[in-house]
């Protein structure tokens, strides 16, 4: 069975998030974190503050497309709430 994860990185040089979809998580954290992901090159490094797994690629899909929203953002600082306020 192939899971989809819908991830979210944190830039701990500018602290903004990089939200993302990938079938193989460890494989694409490390690609930002090498550099080879033109996106985030610049902001190394890149720490992964969050991820679901989906069984379906269109429901990936469309998580990531939530969470890149307004209202995706408040549901993750609201679901990290310990995480930011340390």
């Amino acid at each position: 069975m192939t899971m989809f994860y819908v991830y979210v990185l944190r830039s701990r040089t500018d602290g903004k998030f990089y939200t993302g979809c990938t079938k193989t998580l460890d494989n694409r954290v490390q690609a930002h974190n090498h550099g080879l992901v033109e996106s985030t090159r610049k902001r190394l490094p890149m720490e992964t503050i969050y991820y679901e797994a989906c069984l379906n690629e269109k429901d990936a899909y469309r998580r990531e497309k939530y969470l890149k929203t307004t209202y995706g953002k408040r549901y993750l600082r609201n679901r990290l709430k310990e995480y930011f306020t340390g």
